[in-house]
């Protein structure tokens, strides 16, 4: 790591650092006591001294107080299976990320499944959490300490859509075409969400098979955030069917412009477009 980070990290030397896991990184900075006690509770100690690489983005001890502060009591409640899937919502397995490597309106897979989305606007923030010291390098990984804890979404995808309340056309398609069990397991996908007007903008909404179509061409593999879209064909669940993504003028997929992007769920990542995808 370099000097600024060490130093706010409150690490000892770089060369000391990097022969260090993780995990005994952020016991020797002195200043993660409670991470390090909430991964011992949760039995993530040896999964964090494995090989890696992680990139992880840890609450220090005044993260902790200032969760505290703000949900009086949640943490000492929590059973160890929900403090287990928030530890690993903070880790990214099978890479170190540097900070200079971080993207704006990035989203990165979590060890809990669920995704994470990163900006760099104004300094890196991963959820809600500001990155306070970046690049504390480990033996198998980075480290980034962050300003508070990350709680992961609680609702899935198509539940996120349900309580957004201007998909209510796109939930009972979903039904109807008997998707929404699919669009209910742990992905991740994403999601091109067209609203209730997308909807009125249809001549006629199609059925059957044809609507079934319709729907998983708005489905593709992986969470991918906004910053993270590459122009060009990307393959839906729609078999040998791809939409064309151009980023010259915002984000438009197809013929659709993306309105909102990167609402986070569970198990994926919602863009919201302007007009249903049909496929040729």
């Amino acid at each position: 790591a370099g000097e600024g980070a060490t130093s706010n990290g409150g690490a000892a030397g770089a060369g000391e650092v990097a022969a260090k896991d993780i995990v005994d990184t952020a016991i020797a900075a002195g200043t993660f006591t409670e991470l390090a006690g909430a991964l011992t509770s949760a039995g993530l100690v040896e999964a964090l001294k494995g090989d890696g690489p992680f990139t992880v983005f840890a609450p220090d001890d005044d993260a902790f107080a200032a969760f505290e502060d703000d949900n009086p009591g949640v943490l000492a409640g929590l059973d160890k299976a929900a403090l287990t899937e928030i530890l690993k919502y903070h880790v990214v397995a099978g890479a170190a990320v540097k900070s200079a490597a971080l993207k704006n309106d990035q989203v990165f897979v979590t060890l809990s499944g669920s995704p994470v989305l990163v900006s760099t606007m104004g300094g890196a923030k991963v959820s809600n959490a500001k990155v306070k010291a970046a690049d504390v390098e480990a033996s198998n990984g980075v480290i980034h300490v962050i300003d508070t804890i990350i709680l992961p979404p609680e609702n899935d995808i198509v539940e996120t859509a349900i309580a957004a309340g201007m998909f209510k056309k796109l939930a009972g398609a979903l039904e109807s075409a008997d998707l929404v069990a699919a669009l209910q397991a742990p992905g991740p996908f994403t999601v091109f969400a067209p609203t209730d007007a997308a909807f009125e903008k249809l001549a006629a909404v199609p059925t059957g098979d044809a609507l079934k179509d319709v729907l998983l061409y708005h489905v593709v593999e992986g969470a991918v955030g906004s910053g993270d879209l590459k122009a060009g064909a990307v393959p839906t669940l729609l078999e040998c069917k791809s939409v064309t993504v151009d980023l010259k003028s915002g984000v438009k997929v197809n013929d659709s412009k993306v309105t909102t992007a990167n609402i986070i769920a569970k198990n994926g990542v919602i863009h919201v477009v302007d007009t249903v995808l049909v496929p040729e």
